[in-house]
């Protein structure tokens, strides 16, 4: 230990407090860090040429232009092909998920016309198949269905699922724009999951109204009004609508079993909802089963997609409504399709840019809502279908979109006889795979709060509504956070013999303590939220060592080190928090150590003088230094520690 100008160093190295920055420069370098961690705009920092960063800059916003140069013949083939087959599903699932949402049927097929083509010059993902979701249409139709009745007023319940989706977009392109893609990050996995499967969940069971040849059903979504709407009306059950609806659920399953236990028969799946919606429409037609209570989609307006900018309901008295409706859906939408795109990324090795997603995604929002269309994300099922059959580019997407705007001009007089109950067998399949237990009993296994947060999710939305769901699952999730942050871990160390490693005690037995010194982990920031409690659990961890070495008859606690390695800021509270351990561990004749303090921390230490009050000395760059220098003052001399307030003590005693 050597003398340095009335301070201590050990060793060769010292903690070194960086240079202040100007105000200006470090605001700066914080909202970049905050807003553009990925530093979107480096390939432009070297190029010289006005020109060549005006095109770098538009195929930074319109991603095809960077792409389409280098596209080829064998990749339009594979996208061709692609396309032709998730066209097969788009087809009746944008009709069945149109129904659910209390839509005009046709509106679904509208929406896998423009959507598509907006995403393929926007987006990232090469696999992700645009189109309705499930889990979106029975938000629109739960959430506007409570004030707004489908069939007393269909052309107004149009109207506000049209605004709500023009909402959704802005909120979505919104939060892609102002680079606040990170909002989605607190609907966490075990959030996704709890509320997919009990929207999918509720969206089975609402489903059997169509099977059993309903025509009065209740607008709630929980089960019990579901089971109640089902079992009152056990008259009106049609037998005939029911032996159609379980034969096309056991022909979509074995289907759907043949591809999973092969995947060259992926086409088998893709192509099931097709083939049942044909078969379905040539029964009912030889068999004139719509007179038999067999119910049908009926007349399907031919042509494309007629402008609804007018019908954009801005004045209505249900704009509210439409606005946090639009911002729900937006926010499920984005999370589903965000995850299901980065999913796909992957498996094939490439990166999706978060924040363009969340603009694709809400332009193509936007833009639907002017041409008849609702809500559109990335289903997963379209995308897998997408995937398996081998995509290599968003011009998927593009094919699907020539397909279904050759159903639209030429097809939809021939989907007249096409049975409902054909559609909720589509959709009963579809939901049964969002049932998700597996990822449930893993998250059961691997953490209890995730699983906690999952079953909420459920739960709430299952015996209550699918927004008291999310709002649960969320709120959990968020509690989950600030525990976190008001709770930080705190470990004691010890050293793992014949090394200079300080560990967790508690995760390594075999750490030996440091007789006469108390070594604490922090593990977390230190904010105003944790300040107090890190004060009382420090203080308890030095009571707790105390009586410990009382009980011992070891060496009696001499130095207290805090390793602050973890700590990678802290503010004023935290400071004083500090400031109040060094006092209180003064007063008990103990010396307050630090070691390695992050670059932040040592800034704010130093200018609060804090660093004077512990003394340089004191502050070291490793535990093991922190150890050393201890163990050198506890050998060598008898340890000088709060001498001056034992002494202060001592004259207000006389």
């Amino acid at each position: 230990m050597a003398k340095n100008g009335g301070n201590y160093e050990y060793g060769p190295h010292k903690v070194a407090i960086p240079p202040a920055k100007p105000f200006l420069k470090g605001l700066k370098s914080t909202l970049k860090e905050t807003f553009f961690p990925d530093d979107p705009f480096r390939h432009m920092k070297n190029e010289q040429s006005g020109l060549r960063r005006l095109v770098l800059g538009l195929q930074y916003f319109v991603p095809i232009l960077e792409w389409a140069p280098r596209y080829t013949f064998s990749f339009f083939k594979a996208d061709l092909i692609s396309g032709i087959t998730i066209a097969s599903l788009a087809v009746p699932q944008g009709i069945s998920y149109a129904n659910l949402a209390n839509l005009p049927p046709i509106l679904g097929l509208y929406s896998s016309f423009v959507p598509p083509l907006i995403y393929a010059m926007l987006g990232t993902s090469r696999d992700l198949a645009v189109g309705t979701v499930a889990v979106g249409s029975l938000l629109i139709a739960s959430m506007l269905g409570k004030e707004v009745s489908p069939t007393e007023s269909p052309k107004l319940y149009v109207q506000l699922a049209i605004t709500a989706t023009f909402f959704a977009g802005v909120f979505q392109s919104a939060l892609g724009f102002l680079r606040l893609g990170f909002v989605v990050d607190f609907l966490s996995h075990a959030t996704i999951v709890g509320f997919m499967s009990g929207a999918a969940t509720v969206v089975c069971l609402q489903q059997l109204k169509g099977v059993l040849g309903l025509v009065h059903f209740t607008h709630e979504t929980d089960i019990m009004s579901v089971v109640h709407a089902i079992f009152s009306q056990v008259h009106e059950w049609r037998w005939e609508s029911g032996v159609l609806g379980v034969c096309f659920v056991f022909f979509l399953m074995v289907t759907k079993y043949l591809s999973k236990r092969k995947k060259a028969f992926f086409w088998i799946n893709a192509l099931a909802p097709l083939t049942s919606v044909i078969l379905g429409s040539l029964l009912v037609f030889l068999t004139h089963a719509e007179k038999h209570g067999v119910q049908v989609i009926g007349h399907l307006k031919k042509g494309l997609n007629p402008l609804t900018v007018s019908e954009l309901a801005f004045g209505s008295p249900h704009l509210t409504l439409a606005i946090k409706t639009g911002i729900v859906v937006g926010i499920i939408g984005l999370a589903e399709g965000v995850a299901v795109g980065r999913s796909f990324a992957t498996f094939k090795n490439y990166h999706i840019d978060g924040n363009k997603e969340m603009i694709a995604f809400g332009m193509m929002n936007i833009a639907g809502s002017c041409t008849s269309c609702y809500l559109t994300a990335g289903p997963f099922s379209r995308s897998a279908v997408n995937f398996n059959a081998g995509c290599k580019t968003a011009v998927s997407n593009i094919v699907m979109s020539m397909a279904v705007m050759i159903t639209l001009l030429f097809l939809t007089p021939l989907f007249h006889y096409t049975p409902l109950v054909v559609l909720s067998a589509i959709i009963i399949v579809a939901m049964l795979s969002l049932i998700d237990y597996e990822s449930a009993i893993h998250l059961w296994k691997i953490d209890k709060l995730d699983f906690v947060v999952c079953m909420g999710a459920y739960l709430g939305v299952v015996f209550a509504s699918v927004e008291i769901g999310l709002i649960i699952a969320v709120t959990i999730s968020l509690l989950r956070v600030f525990l976190f942050i008001a709770r930080p871990r705190t470990t004691v160390l010890g050293n793992i013999p014949n090394s200079m490693i300080y560990r967790s005690t508690d995760q390594y037995p075999i750490a030996n303590s440091v007789p006469g010194v108390l070594i604490l982990h922090i593990d977390a920031p230190i904010y105003f939220a944790n300040a107090n409690y890190l004060r009382e659990r420090i203080s308890r961890w030095i009571y707790e060592e105390e009586d410990k070495l009382k009980c011992s008859g070891e060496t009696s606690l001499h130095y207290v080190i805090l390793d602050l390695s973890s700590v990678g800021s802290i503010d004023t509270s935290g400071i004083s928090m500090l400031e109040e351990v060094k006092r209180n561990t003064e007063r008990k004749g103990h010396k307050l150590v630090l070691a390695n303090p992050r670059s932040e921390v040592i800034k704010k230490l130093d200018k609060s003088k804090f660093i004077e009050a512990v003394g340089q000395e004191w502050i070291y760059l490793t535990v093991g230094e922190a150890v050393a220098a201890c163990n050198f003052m506890l050998h060598t001399c008898k340890p000088n520690v709060g001498t001056e307030e034992s002494n202060r003590q001592a004259d207000d005693n006389v």
